[in-house]
């Protein structure tokens, strides 16, 4: 889905909430929870779009219709300190798309 597709849907109210999900390296994706499934957010060429920031979301969509959104990401004990507690923890926090101001 791009950023058009996703305009679209979330101004006919077809998207349930916005997922910013942080993934290794400092990226983030996008996907837009609908009543099909999840989608993620896609640049022009299809290819699903990274995100630089939670700043960097709110620059892109501070058009849309205002949405649920949650931080989502695993949690890395491994990575963290060499323990493997694979518990399959996920930590989702609601976070705001609004600017500030």
């Amino acid at each position: 889905m791009n950023l058009h597709d996703l305009s679209s849907h979330a101004r006919a109210g077809h998207v349930q909430e916005l997922n910013l999900i942080s993934l290794e390296g400092g990226i983030y994706i996008l996907e837009a929870r609908m009543d099909d499934g999840a989608h993620p957010l896609s640049d022009n060429q299809g290819h699903t779009m990274h995100l630089r920031s939670v700043e960097h979301a709110r620059e892109l969509l501070h058009t849309l219709p205002t949405l649920p959104c949650n931080l989502v990401h695993t949690m890395v004990h491994d990575e963290m300190c060499g323990i493997r507690e694979d518990n399959g923890e996920i930590v989702c926090v609601p976070i705001s798309l609004s600017l500030p101001g």
